[in-house]
């Protein structure tokens, strides 16, 4: 620590001696104002810096238009420090720990790791400060896309490129839930759901006949917004990954419609999967309308259709989940009404073909409701 603060202030000084800006020379005492006339030069002014060394003092060239009042630092804009006193290094690393946890913790590790003393706002506005630029360029880059202003990637071929989105509750605090319906009815949200997006290239399979994700292939998306709005970024993010040059084109979901609905808007013609650990998940939601209360009864049934599942018989499988609703098929009268079925069923669903390195799918006939 006694060595770390040491060549702190040794940089720390010698960075003040480079950042003592003189005073212009007499030719170079005026700039342009952006209201349109000249803005002339004042005095030497300082101001501190805390940099990646530690806080630095930077003397500059002031420069005032007697039109529009308005000043100017040029050092400032061209150290990029203009409005701020934490260099770019500095920035950045407040970014960094800004996002991985709690503020307060992030000043902590700003001390700990780089021994620099700044306060839980400063992190927290400058985070969310990086935070606001980042979505904004998203944003242009989003609605340039649906303007169909998209650079041509170029390249070889992509065999097999899958494009997935879902969707998980997160805490939020509470004025972000004002007016939001929670799931339990009368009750308000104490989540907001934030989607989330992948994109990822598989060549690949393993001896069982199951995809292998290639390594380091996978790009994420995430934000908290309407499906509509992540549609959009998913689709941006396929598009620079090599959309147009994949051969094979997945879209992979949970099922829900608001999912599906993303698919068949922006990713047309591309086979649509309900993933392998979701599909389980809306057998075992049948089996368990199907068998009330009775555990050993759900795992017996439950034997049978997974096995189907796993090994890629999604045919026979949607045959035989049709054939619950069919005459042949006795409903014990002591469980009362028969399930409705319609809103556990998949509406895509595949599964690795060994022999062939393909897939079987099928689509069932009706599709769960959106999630909220």
């Amino acid at each position: 620590m006694a060595m770390r603060s040491a060549m702190h202030h040794a940089g720390a000084t010698a960075l003040s001696e480079l950042l003592q800006f003189p005073v212009p020379a007499a030719g170079q005492r005026s700039i342009s104002c952006s209201c349109g006339h000249q803005a002339g030069y004042q005095e030497l002014r300082s101001k501190p810096v805390l940099t990646a060394v530690g806080e630095v003092t930077i003397s500059r060239p002031y420069y005032l238009c007697p039109h529009c009042h308005r000043g100017q630092f040029p050092a400032d804009v061209e150290l990029d420090i203009a409005h701020t006193e934490f260099s770019p290094a500095v920035r950045r690393m407040q970014a960094v720990v800004g996002q991985e946890a709690a503020f307060d913790h992030g000043r902590q590790q700003m001390k700990l790791l780089a021994d620099l003393e700044v306060t839980t706002k400063a992190v927290e506005r400058t985070a969310e400060g990086i935070g606001e630029d980042i979505a904004a360029r998203q944003q242009a880059e989003i609605q340039r896309a649906m303007q169909l202003d998209l650079p041509i990637i170029v390249g070889e071929p992509i065999p097999v490129l899958y494009a997935q989105v879902d969707g998980t509750g997160v805490p939020v605090v509470k004025k972000e839930t004002v007016g939001r319906q929670g799931k339990t009815e009368g009750q308000p949200a104490h989540t907001r759901e934030a989607k989330l997006g992948c994109v990822f290239t598989q060549t690949t399979w393993d001896n069982e006949g199951y995809a292998i994700r290639d390594p380091d292939s996978t790009t994420y998306v995430g934000a908290i917004e309407t499906a509509e709005e992540f549609g959009k970024r998913i689709y941006l993010e396929a598009w620079n990954r090599g959309w147009s040059r994949a051969i094979i084109k997945v879209f992979m979901g949970d099922g829900s419609e608001w999912i599906w609905n993303i698919a068949e808007r922006h990713f047309p013609g591309a086979i649509q999967i309900v993933d392998l650990f979701h599909a389980r998940q809306h057998l075992w939601d049948l089996a368990r309308k199907l068998y009330p209360n009775q555990e050993a009864e759900q795992r017996r049934w439950m034997m049978v259709h997974q096995d189907l599942l796993d090994e890629g018989k999604i045919e026979e499988l949607v045959a035989a989940l049709r054939a619950i609703d069919s005459p042949i098929w006795s409903w014990p009268t002591r469980f009362g009404s028969r399930p409705d079925i319609s809103k556990t069923t998949r509406s895509a669903c595949a599964t690795p073909n060994s022999a062939a390195n393909t897939y079987s799918w099928a689509r069932a006939s009706s599709k769960p409701d959106a999630r909220p």
